[in-house]
């Protein structure tokens, strides 16, 4: 089974490979460019969220804006193209040829031929997301220094490292075969694979927030705290007798018109409610929970995976 897989899927596993082979190098090269500009222009510290790294941190988001660009998109774009061309053909395409006639009525019966690839293959996917992550975490390290090098505050990162790229790819994988054993169609699986992706992030995203219970800090300095790579659920007022409100009452302290689109007009009027006793009530996940929520998301995609798998050996038993 190992040397039919190989056969049937070389042409995705070689493309692949290239594929990341080219990524590590992009992330490798502008890395290894990065330590040495650092090191060079730096001052110690850097980069970081302190003053003194604002040029140190513009110049590296200047001269690597497209790695930035591309990180932008890799997190719904990469599990969309598995699940497109690893999974979608994988029976789609099968129906398509009419070679289930053939491949199904050997000694193998088609439940084990199914497992078979579908382990294989999966183990693949898992082995290069998590490469990629590795890759990814110490790029973001070198750019980042400490300052927010997990990636737990940033949703878009979060998908990028720790597990989650493994599991995402695996999911996808499973949802274009599932989508292939129904449709029996290779293009239209294809399009439920991105359909579903793209459902399925956001959702998956904002149901995040509920993994564990935010913890509640009153400050005055919300900067300071968001600094911290924490994962924002809600803020709200706390007025000086310490109840919480929404907003401030109307008139507590002047504002100008410009407040929504001046950071400066912003800091003014906080300060004024400050000033009077007001506090602001952050709800939040630590940095600390990083692992937590990797695993827990990890976990939901992995069960989808596995009733997704099942689904497509049902199908594929019964059509038999």
């Amino acid at each position: 089974m190992i040397w039919l897989t190989w056969r049937q899927h070389r042409a995705q596993l070689l493309v692949t490979a290239g594929l990341l082979l080219v990524l590590g190098g992009v992330l490798l090269v502008s890395g290894l460019q990065a330590v040495r500009y650092l090191s060079e222009h730096a001052p110690p510290g850097c980069p970081g969220p302190a003053a003194s790294c604002g040029e140190v941190n513009s110049a590296l988001a200047e001269r690597y804006h497209a790695v930035y660009q591309l990180f932008g998109w890799l997190p719904l774009v990469a599990p969309g193209l598995v699940g497109a061309f690893w999974g979608a053909p994988l029976l789609g395409r099968e129906h398509e040829r009419g070679t289930t006639r053939l491949a199904w009525t050997q000694d193998v019966p088609p439940r084990r031929w199914l497992l078979a690839k579908l382990g294989l293959l999966a183990a693949v996917l898992a082995g290069a997301g998590l490469a990629l992550s590795a890759v990814i975490t110490w790029w973001r390290r070198v750019m980042y220094a400490d300052a927010g090098a997990s990636g737990f505050g940033n949703l878009g990162t979060f998908n990028l490292v720790g597990v989650a790229p493994a599991a995402w790819w695996v999911f996808a994988f499973a949802l274009g075969v599932a989508a292939g054993a129904v449709l029996r169609r290779t293009l239209p699986a294809m399009a439920v694979v991105v359909a579903g992706v793209t459902l399925v992030m956001p959702v998956l995203l904002n149901a995040s927030d509920h993994y564990a219970e935010p913890v509640r800090a009153v400050t005055t300095d919300y900067d300071a705290l968001a600094g911290q790579d924490i994962r924002l659920v809600r803020q709200t007022w706390v007025t000086p007798a310490g109840a919480e409100a929404a907003a401030p009452p109307a008139g507590a302290c002047p504002r100008g018109t410009d407040t929504g689109r001046s950071d400066q007009a912003r800091r003014a009027y906080e300060r004024c409610l400050f000033g009077k006793g007001y506090r602001l009530a952050v709800y939040h996940h630590p940095p600390s929970r990083f692992w937590r929520f990797q695993l827990t998301e990890a976990a939901i995609l992995l069960l989808a995976a596995t009733a997704l798998a099942s689904l497509a050996l049902t199908t594929t038993r019964r059509r038999h």
